[in-house]
């Protein structure tokens, strides 16, 4: 037989007629003091241990969170800031340009100043060029012309006009009455 059904056996003889369930009073009883000193030893001592580790948990927590909140708020200042800086880049950049384009367009108005005054220049000089080559022209044509109308006089005339003083006159004569004779063309034409 089994020992399980050898102690059925063994309690059934003693006559008892006890409930196998419900324990003995001195069980109960020491149960109690047993249950009592480990309530009393965890209260004591484990419990402030836990606590002080739940503490410094919940203080790393709201510390981590804390700072996690100045973290978010220096880079929402850094944020402005940069967008501060940002908008005052643009102003600046746009500031610049305009700067830029003023002066370019001063740039260009001064070239065209200096290339209007080197034109001007320009066309003086060769205003005075033609003019001072037109008066070297008339003194020229004044000379060869009067040496032609001494010759052609001489020879209508039949006399020699060697006479410088005479042939002087002859010639402004002639060179007085040919440009009276322009002058008068362009008054008509």
């Amino acid at each position: 037989m089994n020992i399980v059904s050898q102690l059925a056996v063994v309690a059934a003889e003693e006559g008892e007629a006890k409930n196998p369930l419900i324990p003995a009073n001195y069980d109960i009883l020491w149960s109690t003091v047993i249950f009592v000193i480990i309530v009393v030893v965890f209260m004591k001592f484990l419990l402030p241990k836990l606590q002080a580790v739940l503490d410094e948990r919940a203080e790393k927590i709201e510390g981590g969170i804390k700072k996690a909140e100045e973290a978010q708020a220096e880079a929402a200042a850094a944020l402005e800031e940069y967008t501060a800086q940002l908008t005052e880049a643009r102003a600046e950049a746009a500031r610049i340009r305009e700067d830029a384009r003023s002066e370019a367009s001063q740039i260009v108005s001064d070239s065209h100043t200096r290339a209007s005054d080197d034109a001007k220049r320009i066309v003086e000089t060769a205003h005075k060029q033609v003019e001072a080559e037109r008066q070297q022209a008339v003194v020229s044509l004044h000379s060869e012309v009067g040496a032609l109308a001494a010759e052609l006089a001489s020879r209508i005339v039949g006399e020699s006009l060697a006479d410088d003083a005479r042939q002087q006159r002859i010639i402004d004569s002639f060179l007085d009455d040919l440009e009276a004779q322009v002058s008068q063309q362009k008054a008509e034409g």
